[in-house]
């Protein structure tokens, strides 16, 4: 062969290996915003996107980074379903009952009054059909949601005045989270939705009567003691409130397959995280808040029974006014139906004998 051929051959060759070899690219790095609906002084609920952001970093080597803005910097605090459905913003994280005002549907996602308890209503989300009702939901909103952390079975809130019968309820003006203040309502009272960082004003000037937010931990960095002596327990508006991450659906469906598994791993650990912190946190700000001298005092049984005969009445209604509503509700509180019937017997049980003994 002489050395024309051998050059040739060559190069055909170089083609060849050339057209083999695997293309490398540098993977662009994706940059997201989280658009919260909470203010960062209460690192709890706010920690939670800040919990997602870091995990999504460390987990993409940087190449994933997700920047978190605080309620009012990008948008109001009850603007961001507006800012993930416009795409305006990649991501937001809220309390899903902040916006039952569009559809009651969109409360089942976070709480509803006399709801699941933060385990029963993660197992709802993850093992049973919840995730997927409340997907089906979201998608008209362009919204596909994720778990964004549980803050547990909340107070009832700070009172003015006693509460000793459901007729110390009306008239009662109550800044109360979400769908709750239907029930209120109802119950005579007058309810107010107010964002947390201006609820400690609301009840100083006395333009609201009692407010309730979560419970100690977060209470007493909002000093709601200082301005109302009455702490009542529990909150049967919120067994426990379930937090998402909504993802617009162009952002995510951007995403490579690895990066979807990223954002679906980095909301569990925020959902685990911001429980473990209320559960771990709640106990000593209840001690400090008591040393203070807040009187906490549960709500009488008359004002528990009249609140649920209530709610179950209005359930009653929206299962024949609002279809989304019917469809998700009906699984939801069979599950949850359940799930009384196992911690009756295991759970119940052995936290109410333990809580009579002294350790």
């Amino acid at each position: 062969m002489d050395r024309r051929s051998i050059l040739k051959n060559a190069g055909i060759a170089g083609v060849l290996a050339a057209a083999a070899a695997p293309a490398v690219h540098a993977q662009p790095v994706v940059r997201w915003r989280i658009a919260s609906s909470f203010p960062k002084s209460l690192d709890t609920i706010y920690g939670s996107a800040e919990v997602f952001a870091r995990a999504i970093k460390e987990m993409s080597g940087g190449k994933f980074e997700v920047t978190v803005h605080a309620a009012g910097e990008l948008m109001p605090a009850f603007g961001v379903v507006d800012g993930v459905q416009n795409g305006t913003v990649e991501m937001a994280h809220t309390a899903p009952y902040y916006f039952f005002g569009k559809n009651e549907a969109f409360a089942i996602g976070g709480a509803i009054p006399f709801g699941m308890n933060s385990r029963q209503l993660t197992s709802w989300m993850v093992d049973g059909n919840g995730q997927k009702l409340m997907r089906e939901f979201y998608a008209k909103y362009n919204i596909v949601n994720y778990l964004g952390g549980n803050t547990g079975a909340q107070m009832g809130g700070w009172f003015r005045k006693e509460v000793k019968s459901p007729a110390d309820i009306k008239g009662l003006k109550f800044r109360v989270g979400g769908f709750a203040g239907r029930v209120i309502e109802r119950l005579g009272g007058v309810p107010q939705n107010i964002p947390a960082g201006e609820i400690y004003q609301s009840l100083e000037k006395g333009t609201i009567d009692a407010a309730e937010w979560i419970g100690p931990y977060d209470d007493l960095k909002l000093g709601l003691n200082k301005v109302a002596p009455f702490y009542y327990y529990p909150g049967w508006w919120e067994g426990s409130l379930n937090l998402e991450f909504y993802v617009n659906q162009k952002a995510l469906a951007a995403l490579t397959p690895e990066q979807r598994a990223m954002v679906q791993a980095a909301s569990n650990e925020a959902h685990v995280v911001t429980q473990a912190r209320y559960d771990a946190r709640n106990p000593g700000a209840l001690k400090q808040l008591v040393a203070a001298k807040a009187k906490v005092l549960p709500f009488p049984q008359t004002v528990m029974d009249a609140s649920f005969k209530t709610t179950m009445e209005l359930y009653a209604e929206l299962d024949k006014s609002n279809p989304e509503w019917k469809k998700i509700y009906a699984d939801y509180r069979n599950f949850q139906r359940d799930q009384i019937l196992w911690f009756r017997f295991a759970e119940s049980r052995f936290d109410n004998f333990m809580a009579s003994q002294k350790l």
